[in-house]
């Protein structure tokens, strides 16, 4: 027993003569000062003395370790990128600041995007006579609305005696020959028919589309004054939201403004009422000057047919008067003019780049979005069953009716009917909304504009999906076959007639009832004293 515990004794003898010995040997503690400098405690022994900045320096640079002085480690700028799939960009809203490396803001994400025009006399005409081209506007009329065939040829009349040439397709061009003062051979109406644009849409069209591929029905007097995409400089859709959508869908590629005009049921995205379409085209293009005239508080704030422009008010589509609620503190300064100083607000509405890929990584189709694509179970009696992705992270297992992927501007559609948020067109989003969803926890998401997203269809799904692009193009997904969605590089720019918040609730309150309901009457104070 004795020599156990002499045993044990010696034991802990030794472990203790082992830890004083790590001590020793053990490096000085690094402490960090308020001012975030790193310094030796056995280097210098009151913080006071570091007063000067010699002294700070000799510091930083010096650590004691085993007795010996080594260099301490130097502090590195920051530089900050954006980076996706393709390439990293240098110039960004985010940067570096101080010597601490902390970061700032210098600019919102976005805003409110304007333009203007600019004195370019490099451009002249064909002939070589230094005359500058004159402008060429492309009218897009809802086809199944007679009523709106004599509006649009009254405004056509009055373009050509402003010199702007019109460009028409051959719906509404076969209507123009009911009326004898516009006349369908001269050079300033051109014909337009949309042609396949090479890398959208399916079949031969997508591989590589030839010219007997696209069917042109005009006789060869039309073809001498027939018209491309590139050539519109302006785009007049008279008619409802289809009607930009079907702008959208022609112009794949790069769109020029569109000016949208009431003229269908509803007009969520249709800011212009018919009446003043003309002056509005004037304005749009250039061509009518306003300036700001402090002075002219006497006139109709309502009238649209003033010295300085449209005159914008709070009435809002298919004339309907919005009332706006008065209240201490409010800002009642005077209405702008449409096209003040020279400046048109667009609003950049953000479009999708969708393909089809089949089981073998072929693409199958490609198509360009305004609204939304959807991806339901089609017409069999089984939920639709679907693998999705965020940047090829997994994002979830889709169990539902379907999925819905939106932009902004389709935020009011579909998705806002299977309750996904309501979102402003200014905000580079992507929405994911289920569509009746087998589970609880499956909710309406946002992703930013700058993510790729996938879904294919499992080998073990019970049954095929079907996916919609804006409603159109429906298609089969087979065991295996996948949809992507990105941003597109070409949105689809349409002209506000306020700004685009002044725009889009004006649409909201008009077309929804947004958060309409009757208003609290105050506390009297007859009440309160009793």
């Amino acid at each position: 027993m004795f020599r156990f515990k002499m045993k044990q004794h010696i034991l802990s003898l030794a472990a203790l003569l082992c830890l004083a010995d790590a001590f020793q040997v053990r490096p000085a503690p690094i402490i960090r000062s308020s001012r975030h400098r790193l310094y030796s405690a056995e280097a210098k022994t009151d913080i006071n003395e570091l007063n000067s900045e010699a002294a700070i320096n000799d510091a930083e640079n010096l650590v004691q370790t085993n007795g010996e002085n080594k260099k301490a480690a130097t502090k590195r700028k920051m530089e900050l990128t954006w980076c996706n799939a393709d390439a990293c960009h240098e110039t960004i809203r985010e940067k570096v600041v101080g010597d601490h490396n902390h970061m700032e803001l210098t600019a919102p994400a976005t805003g409110q995007v304007a333009y203007s025009f600019v004195d370019d006399t490099s451009s002249t005409s064909a002939n070589g006579e230094g005359a500058l081209y004159s402008p060429a506007v492309l009218i897009l009329v809802k086809p199944d609305d007679e009523d709106l065939v004599p509006m649009a040829v009254e405004v056509i009349e009055q373009l050509l005696e402003y010199g702007v040439q019109i460009m028409v397709d051959s719906i509404f061009r076969e209507k123009l020959r009911n009326f004898d003062n516009i006349d369908l051979d001269s050079e300033m109406i051109r014909h337009f028919d949309p042609k396949p644009v090479p890398g959208f849409g399916s079949g031969k069209q997508l591989l590589s589309p030839s010219e007997d591929d696209v069917t042109n029905n005009s006789n060869g007097e039309d073809q001498q004054h027939s018209a491309d995409l590139s050539d519109a400089d302006l785009i007049v859709t008279l008619g409802g939201d289809g009607t930009i959508m079907y702008a959208s869908h022609v112009f794949s590629g790069p769109v020029p403004p569109i000016l949208p005009v009431a003229g269908g049921s509803m007009g969520f995205l249709t800011p212009f009422a018919r009446e003043e379409m003309l002056e509005a085209i004037l304005i749009a293009l250039g061509l009518k000057e306003v300036t700001a005239d402090e002075n002219d508080g006497d006139d109709d704030k309502d009238s649209h047919d003033n010295k300085n422009g449209l005159t914008i008010s709070q009435r809002a589509n298919n004339n309907m008067h919005i009332e706006a609620s008065s209240f201490s503190g409010y800002s009642d300064r005077e209405p702008l003019a449409f096209g003040n100083n020279n400046k048109i607000c667009i609003s950049m509405r953000m479009r999708f780049d969708c393909r089809i890929f089949g089981i073998d990584g072929s693409l199958r189709a490609r198509y360009t979005v305004l609204n939304e694509v959807v991806i339901d179970r089609g017409s069999s009696p089984y939920l639709a069953s679907l693998e999705c992705f965020c940047d090829d992270v997994h994002l979830t297992t889709v169990q539902a009716d379907g999925i819905i992927f939106a932009t902004p501007t389709g935020s009011t559609a579909y998705s806002m009917a299977a309750g996904g948020a309501v979102v402003h067109p200014a905000v580079p989003a992507i929405m994911v909304t289920p569509i009746c969803p087998h589970v609880l926890s499956f909710r309406s998401m946002v992703f930013p504009d700058h993510v790729v997203l996938r879904c294919y269809v499992p080998s073990d799904a019970r049954s095929t999906a079907c996916v919609h692009f804006d409603g159109k193009h429906r298609t089969e997904l087979s065991r295996g076959d996948s949809v992507q969605i990105e941003m597109s590089p070409h949105p689809v720019p349409t002209i506000n007639r306020v700004d685009h918040s002044a725009d889009w609730l004006s649409s909201l309150k008009s077309n929804f009832n947004f958060n309409t309901r009757v208003r609290q009457k105050k506390i009297s104070t007859t009440s309160v004293s009793d």
